[in-house]
C-alpha cells in the first residue's frame, strides 16, 4: 500500500475532489483486509510494548472529519489490541466556560499523552479553523481582543498551529493527522441507518451541518494547503468503506511506529548483577 497515495504533501495545495473516497486499492472486497488488518494490530501491540517501556516518545492521533465518516469505529478497531493504560482517548465537545477563559489550545495541550504513551483526539484543535469558521459567530464566545477578529485570523491560526505541532515535534511527540473523507452520499446513508435502527438511534446527531458541507469542504482545503508539513503531515483516508479506512490507518500508525527504530532500555551491568542475585534467592526459595 502506498502512503503517498494518501498523504497531502507539504507544500502543495490540493483540492478534496482529487481524492476518492471509495477508493479501495487493489481489494474487491473487504474479507481480502481482514487478515491484512488483523497483522497490523498485533504489530500495533508489540510497538505499543516497546513504545512504553522506553518512555522517550509520545504518538499523538488526530482523527477530523464529518459526522458519521466513522472515527469511532476506526479508533475502536485499530486500537483493538493496544494496553489500555499506554492509551488515552480525548473527545473535544463545545468548549466549557473555563475553557474560554483560555486561549484555544489550552485544552488540548492538557490532554497531550505523555512519553511512552499514544493519545488519540477525536476532533481536535482544528475545529477552530473548520467549526468556527464555518461559524465565525462562534468566535464572539471566546472574549478575543478586537484587533485578533480580522481577516486573517485563519491564517494566524494556521501559523500558530504549525508551531505548536513542530514544538511538539521537537520534544518527541510523534504527530499523525487523519482526515476520514466520506462522500456527502455515504453519510446520508449512515445517518437514515442510524434513524432506522434503535439501537443505533443513541448515534445519531443533528443533520443541520450538512447545510454546510461546501463550507466545511472549503475550510477543510484551506487547512490541509496550510497546515500538512514535514513534521506534521495530513493523510486523507477514502471513508465510505470503513474497513478499507482501519486498514490505511492502521498501516500507517505501525509504519510510523516502526520507523522510530523503538528498543527496550537496555539493562546497566550493576542491575544485571542484582537481578543475578535475585534469581539465585527466588531459585533457593
Amino acid at each position: 500500500m502506498k502512503h503517498e497515495d494518501f498523504i497531502v504533501a507539504p507544500g502543495t495545495k490540493i483540492a478534496l475532489k482529487q481524492y476518492d473516497s471509495e477508493y479501495i486499492g487493489h481489494f474487491k472486497h473487504k474479507s481480502e483486509a481482514k487478515h491484512e488488518l488483523q497483522e497490523h494490530i498485533e504489530h500495533l501491540t508489540k510497538h505499543q510494548e516497546v513504545l512504553y517501556a522506553q518512555n522517550t516518545f509520545a504518538l499523538l492521533i488526530v482523527f477530523q472529519a464529518m459526522d458519521a465518516a466513522g472515527k469511532d469505529s476506526t479508533i475502536k478497531y485499530v486500537m483493538s489490541g493496544v494496553n489500555p493504560q499506554g492509551c488515552q482517548v480525548f473527545s473535544f465537545r463545545v468548549p466549557s466556560a473555563e475553557e474560554l477563559d483560555h486561549d484555544y489550545l489550552w485544552r488540548y495541550v492538557k490532554a497531550l499523552p505523555e512519553r511512552g504513551r499514544i493519545g488519540i483526539f477525536n476532533r481536535s484543535y482544528y475545529e477552530e479553523v473548520l467549526v468556527v469558521r464555518v461559524h465565525p459567530e462562534l468566535l464572539n464566545r471566546q472574549q478575543l481582543p478586537p484587533e485578533v477578529k480580522t481577516d486573517r485570523i485563519w491564517e494566524s491560526r494556521f501559523e500558530e498551529i504549525n508551531n505548536f505541532e513542530k514544538y511538539l515535534s521537537q520534544n518527541g511527540i510523534i504527530i499523525l493527522k487523519f482526515f476520514l473523507n466520506v462522500s456527502k452520499e455515504e453519510q446520508k446513508s449512515r445517518f437514515l441507518d442510524r434513524i432506522n435502527r434503535p439501537e443505533k438511534n443513541w448515534k445519531f446527531s443533528d443533520i443541520k451541518e450538512r447545510a454546510y458541507w461546501d463550507k466545511y469542504m472549503h475550510a477543510y482545503e484551506e487547512l490541509f494547503n496550510h497546515t500538512s508539513t514535514v513534521y506534521a503531515p495530513w493523510y486523507i483516508i477514502p471513508a465510505d468503506r470503513k474497513w478499507f479506512t482501519r486498514l490505511v490507518v492502521a498501516d500507517i500508525i505501525c509504519n510510523r511506529l516502526a520507523s522510530l527504530k523503538l528498543s527496550y532500555p537496555k539493562v546497566s551491568e550493576v542491575d544485571k548483577k542484582q537481578l543475578l542475585k535475585a534469581k539465585e534467592k527466588l531459585e533457593n526459595n
